[in-house]
């Protein structure tokens, strides 16, 4: 699938519109339902490749991939399976119960990681991650995401040293969805 069937793909799938309320809570008329496209098995195993070959791309001495939970497992799980690369799982929080990590899979100290997130906005949940991440020990200089909402998150995570790579700006696939309505 190009790189533009991709982008029209997830317009036609996942992009919402209406009144909505994100996670940094601000209101928007659109909406990228990460669900409707993670869950469909065509889309995930091309997201997954892109986000692989971003990954090789950005961070080529990179280890492993890292997603945080619950949004970006899929897409790190699918992204791992293209590239070969291990990937751990970042949990909001530590559990109370089994091993209490907020860390799952294994890792060493001072490995290089590529983190993977679905829909940036304001970057606090990749800032968060980063964090954990470095506080467990890894390193971490780079993110990609499927869409960059274009409403901070770049500059968020500049200010902590990590580079945010989108594989879609919200402005591309708003303007995909344009030109979808027009020759509809």
């Amino acid at each position: 699938m190009t790189v533009d069937d991709l982008g029209a793909a997830l317009v036609e799938q996942a992009l919402l519109e209406g009144d909505f309320v994100l996670r940094s809570g601000k209101r928007s008329s659109w909406y990228l339902d990460k669900y409707r496209f993670e869950t469909q098995p065509a889309l995930l195993r091309d997201l997954g490749d892109r986000l692989a070959a971003a990954a090789a791309e950005a961070e080529p001495d990179a280890v492993r991939l890292a997603g945080p939970a619950l949004g970006a497992v899929a897409l790190a799980a699918s992204a791992a399976m293209a590239s070969g690369l291990p990937f751990i799982i970042v949990r909001g929080e530590a559990k109370e119960h089994g091993t209490g990590n907020r860390i799952e899979g294994p890792f060493e100290p001072g490995e290089l990681v590529c983190l993977v997130e679905d829909v940036v906005t304001s970057g606090g949940a990749l800032v968060e991650a980063v964090g954990a991440l470095r506080e467990a020990g890894l390193v971490v200089r780079h993110a990609l995401c499927v869409v960059d909402r274009e409403e901070g998150g770049t500059d968020a995570l500049a200010r902590h040293g990590v580079r945010l790579q989108p594989l879609y700006r919200a402005s591309e696939l708003l303007a995909l969805r344009q030109r979808a309505a027009r020759t509809a």
